[in-house]
């Protein structure tokens, strides 16, 4: 097997992986999210689950490779639109992305709907800090590729973006990193959503943190703890 290959085979394996964790978070129960895993040759398309598939019961097997247009390059089954809407254009406006997660989730879209920044009021949130953007915009249906373009523009060069009164949405040069971060990102909104009165560290101090936190890369290490606790045996999505 060739690097391409080897390469491709591993961004799958994380993508139906990262599936697994949101079930374990008991999230995507009314299949409200999504994974995206661009491919390493064909870049103008990404890897997705299927539509119709538990998030539990994720496999390698189970992904669709979704072209540029929305077509069906590789695989067999539905591809879920709404993905195709905003995976698409923020893989297309972020050629250092691998992959985009977005979930529904408890306290995610709760602090969403509130359409205020993430603060530098945790060891985690700093994480974000001065590296997360708004989408301040009533489209919380997203019927066109249209709606994912505003998407990307307002996400920028950031590690993620809060959809207006829609939850949120995290990228990474990894599928490791992106899916880490988004569970990482929900944690600070909860801590947003219960801490109403938090004072803030210094910008000077959450930099110093954020810097310390991403400096020998993000999310990997987090993934595989999460697959630790909650996907131990990784061979079940082969």
């Amino acid at each position: 097997m060739g690097d391409t290959e080897q390469e491709r085979a591993k961004r799958k394996r994380d993508v139906a992986l990262g599936y697994r964790i949101l079930a374990a978070q008991r999230w995507g129960d009314l299949g409200d999210g999504h994974i995206s895993g661009r491919d390493p040759e064909r870049t103008d398309c990404f890897w997705l689950l299927r539509y119709g598939i538990s998030y539990d019961a994720a496999t390698v097997n189970d992904l669709v490779l979704v072209g540029p247009e929305g077509e069906l390059v590789e695989g067999e089954g539905v591809i879920n639109r709404a993905a195709y809407y905003i995976h698409h254009p923020i893989l297309a406006a972020r050629p250092d992305a691998v992959s985009a997660t977005h979930v529904h989730t408890g306290w995610g879209t709760p602090f969403a709907a509130e359409v205020r920044p993430i603060e530098p009021i945790s060891q985690e949130s700093c994480i974000f800090f001065e590296d997360h953007a708004l989408f301040d915009d009533e489209e919380v249906q997203v019927l066109s590729t249209d709606g994912g373009e505003r998407i990307a523009k307002a996400l920028g060069d950031n590690r993620a973006v809060i959809l207006r009164n829609h939850g949120l949405l995290t990228v990474g040069r990894s599928v490791a990193e992106s899916v880490a971060s988004f569970v990482i990102m929900e944690r600070v909104a909860e801590v947003h959503m219960k801490a109403r009165d938090a004072k803030p560290i210094s910008a000077e101090s959450a930099r110093i943190a954020r810097d310390d936190l991403t400096g020998l890369g993000a999310g990997r290490v987090q993934f595989n703890w999460l697959l630790k606790r909650h996907v131990p045996d990784r061979s079940i999505v082969e």
